[in-house]
């Protein structure tokens, strides 16, 4: 894949490495934005059959990523706190029960489980990694597979860290929690979009994934997954669109029980967001255009050399076969502080975050070696 920096409008003086806070948006994505804005200036163009037509392309589009043959199980969400709010919703635990999250992992797929544990007296159990460098990815696998035992109800993990880009294995998590009855709930918000992902290989019984970040939408709109485990649960919200027989507004006097089939309950009020869904429809295609194969081939590429010369200065990076291409927690050597460094990289104009004690360098097709090259200069300088 070639350089992708002219789809965007990135400021030239600036080295962005850092999509895993938020994407830049894309020229395309920004324009449907515009289009959305202009139509709502009149509203007699808006007919009742566009409250649904984009929402169910959207739906299949995220769909033909995660590789889902039923669009129906794709629900659009406003966060990823309200996708997991549904599933929390619909969790039957009780005292005793437990259940199993990593240690530091986003506050929105920690704060729900705070809560279930709190009101039902059900256990959280916070899965730290070793306090090792070596094979400390495989090691924190081991300890979140040993963790999950007879009485554990729900597993809660994204599929990378979002803090250091440590990838965790969904497959041997998934056969596990599987054998002991537990649902396996998988925040994507840092990896789907950037890293392949396929619902048939790793049976999550629920994705839920942001929009901003490496889906390249807007804010305020997510996309989630929910299996056929949830097609009888109750939804957050009680509204009119996602009733049955919903698309016939001269019928919306008469009350229905009944909702759309699959999972379309859970989808937010307003869903059919004028401005906010063509913008994640086409980023959407955009991606599935790229293909999340290709954006993590490039993001190796131009990073590996760089890496290589961190880690003999010292720098600590999660080994290869246990992290992700596109996000990678950076460890500083003993004696370097992140004052110190936040502030070299701020001097030259370089985005990256920090968090926890690493710095998180997220590339993506808008970035080049040399992007990278300067970072390292910029750290061994």
């Amino acid at each position: 894949m070639k350089n992708q920096r002219s789809k965007f409008s990135l400021p030239q003086n600036i080295t962005f490495l850092n999509c895993a806070y938020m994407s830049p948006m894309l020229k395309a994505v920004e324009k449907a934005g515009i289009r959305g804005i202009h139509a709502k200036r009149n509203p007699a163009s808006i007919i009742p059959a566009d409250f649904f037509t984009e929402a169910e392309v959207l739906r299949k589009e995220f769909a033909k990523l995660i590789r889902v043959k039923d669009p129906s199980r794709i629900v659009i969400i406003p966060s990823v706190s309200y996708g997991l709010a549904s599933v929390v919703r619909n969790l039957p635990l009780g005292a005793g029960d437990r259940m199993v999250i990593a240690h530091e992992q986003f506050p929105s797929n920690y704060y729900p489980w705070r809560r279930l544990a709190l009101d039902t007296g059900a256990i959280l159990d916070v899965v730290a990694p070793p306090p090792v460098w070596v094979d400390r990815g495989k090691k924190w696998n081991e300890r979140i597979l040993d963790a999950i035992g007879p009485q554990t109800k729900v597993v809660a993990l994204g599929h990378v860290h979002w803090a250091d880009g440590t990838r965790f294995d969904l497959k041997k998590i998934r056969k596990r929690s599987r054998d002991v009855g537990a649902k396996l709930v998988i925040d994507g918000t840092q990896s789907v979009g950037a890293l392949p992902f396929d619902v048939n290989e790793f049976q999550p019984d629920a994705l839920i994934c942001g929009g901003y970040k490496w889906l390249m939408g807007p804010y305020s709109i997510g996309l989630a997954y929910y299996a056929e485990c949830f097609d009888n649960g109750v939804p957050l919200e009680e509204n009119w669109i996602n009733r049955l027989g919903s698309e016939d507004f001269t019928g919306l006097v008469t009350y229905e029980d009944a909702y759309h089939p699959g999972a379309l309950r859970y989808e937010v009020g307003e869903r059919s967001n004028f401005i906010l869904v063509p913008m994640m429809l086409e980023a959407l295609r955009q991606i599935n255009a790229w293909g999340p194969e290709n954006i993590q081939s490039h993001c190796e590429g131009i990073t590996k050399n760089g890496i290589s010369k961190l880690k003999a200065a010292g720098f600590w990076m999660e080994d290869d076969a246990f992290r992700a291409k596109h996000l990678f927690g950076v460890r500083l050597p003993q004696g370097r502080t992140i004052a110190e460094i936040r502030e070299r990289v701020k001097k030259k104009k370089i985005s990256v975050s920090f968090r926890g004690e690493f710095m998180r360098v997220a590339p993506h097709v808008y970035n080049n070696a040399e992007d990278m090259d300067r970072l390292v200069r910029a750290l061994l300088g």
